[in-house]
């Protein structure tokens, strides 16, 4: 399982600049579409949003690369007692 959490810690850690890159490519390409206010406060709205998300993805993979998840099956058994 720990193999799996840091496998899946690489995958978050691609994921995150890959979501902004097509986030912004997919904004930049409506917005040249129709370019009016609307259309540009929206995808401004969505991008700013969603780049905390993306850098907080890569914080969640780097830990999970790294293990610091893996003992996450010990402290849930200790609970339970």
């Amino acid at each position: 399982m720990n193999q799996l959490k840091r496998l899946a810690g690489i995958i978050w850690i691609v994921l995150g600049p890959l979501a902004i890159y097509y986030l912004v490519k997919t904004a930049a390409g409506e917005i040249s579409k129709k370019p009016i206010i609307d259309t540009w406060v929206q995808w401004g709205v969505f991008v700013v949003v969603s780049i905390p998300i993306a850098i907080g993805m890569v914080i969640f993979g780097y830990y999970a690369w790294k293990g610091e998840y893996d003992h996450i099956e010990e402290e849930l058994e200790e609970l339970k007692h």
